[in-house]
């Protein structure tokens, strides 16, 4: 039986029927292989494909956040202007890449990963819906997710899913502070080693007031950039709350979509993330002020000192926020910016 896939074709067959959506079992059986062995092959190539990530990313994330260093705001501003102004002539284009939001999920399926999320939402939406036009509504909602989307991407970040007038976006960040030591040979001077450790801190930083530029920016761009086009074609004008919190999250994997195109079907993996991040980064938004920004305490104790001065906690009770720290003994703590 092992010699039935020692050749690379045949491991290559497993791959590619796994990767369509068929079960390992299935695989098993239509190969007439056993079912450990292809599990096997199956675990391997995953591994190999998260090592291949983890390598990759250190210089992927600090190529993104040199972003912070180059963007111009103001350019920014312009371009959403234009857009917005686009949006209202015509059926603004909402062109949603999820390529690479796929590719990241695929690679840590079933298995946790530690992410930063953000979640936007419009505020005021609710009344919107009932005294718009559904032509003028569905307008405002396409450019709004329209720029969020520019705005994320441009951050380094990825859009999970657009839920009404909400967008659900994500932040990978590396944990470089518990990486494995170097090996003796690697060894440093104490002087290198107290500036690599100074150089990890100011890394490990820079990933998440990059998520608390982001989101700054998009409250910028709402209120300098496309309300003063709304204004012009009597719209309401848009408020917005952010809810922003890192933690581990578990990608799920819920089943295959299908996408049947003529003569081609295309398979896909329905990938998900469930986790208390996420809960904590949704029911925060709700707290959030307009046009401001809600943190958790994971996000808060990572944020340099400087920019943990820009927020503070908010006092909230029960009734309100029953969240729990990680010893469950206390409220998990919530942060607006001021």
């Amino acid at each position: 039986m092992n010699e039935l896939i020692e050749g690379p074709n045949q491991k290559n067959t497993i791959l590619n029927l796994y990767n369509s959506g068929i079960d390992p079992e299935i695989i098993s059986l239509e190969l007439d292989i056993d079912e450990a062995i292809v599990k096997d092959i199956i675990e391997k190539e995953k591994n190999k494909q998260r090592r291949k990530t983890k390598d990759n990313l250190s210089s992927y994330l600090m190529n993104k956040f040199y972003l912070d260093a180059i963007i111009d705001i103001n350019a920014v501003i312009k371009e959403s202007q234009i857009r917005a102004w686009n949006a209202l002539k015509s059926k603004p284009e909402l062109n949603i890449i999820v390529k690479e939001t796929q590719s990241i999920l695929e690679q840590h399926a079933e298995s946790k990963l530690k992410l930063v999320m953000l979640h936007i939402d419009l505020v005021g939406s609710t009344k919107m819906a009932l005294t718009l036009p559904i032509d003028r509504l569905t307008t405002i909602i396409r450019a709004f997710a329209q720029e969020m989307t520019t705005i994320i991407s441009m951050y380094g970040g990825y859009v999970l899913k657009y839920i009404g007038d909400a967008v659900l976006a994500f932040f990978v960040v590396e944990d470089i502070e518990n990486r494995e030591q170097s090996t003796e040979n690697e060894k440093a001077t104490e002087e290198k080693t107290k500036i690599a450790k100074n150089n990890t801190n100011s890394f490990t930083s820079l990933q998440f007031s990059n998520v608390i530029t982001c989101a700054s920016t998009m409250i910028k761009v709402i209120h300098e950039g496309i309300n003063p086009i709304l204004n012009q074609y009597d719209y309401p004008e848009l408020k917005v709350r952010v809810g922003i919190d890192y933690g581990e999250v578990a990608i799920v994997q819920y089943g295959i979509d299908i996408y049947e195109f003529e003569k081609t079907t295309l398979r896909m993996p329905h990938l998900d993330l469930i986790g208390y991040t996420i809960s904590v980064a949704v029911k925060m938004t709700s707290l959030a002020e307009p046009d401001h920004m809600m943190i958790g305490q994971k996000l808060y104790d990572r944020l340099e000192d400087n920019l943990k001065g820009s927020f503070r906690k908010l006092q909230t009770s029960t009734e309100i926020w029953s969240y729990s720290n990680n010893s469950g003994d206390g409220i998990y703590n919530i942060y607006i910016n001021q």
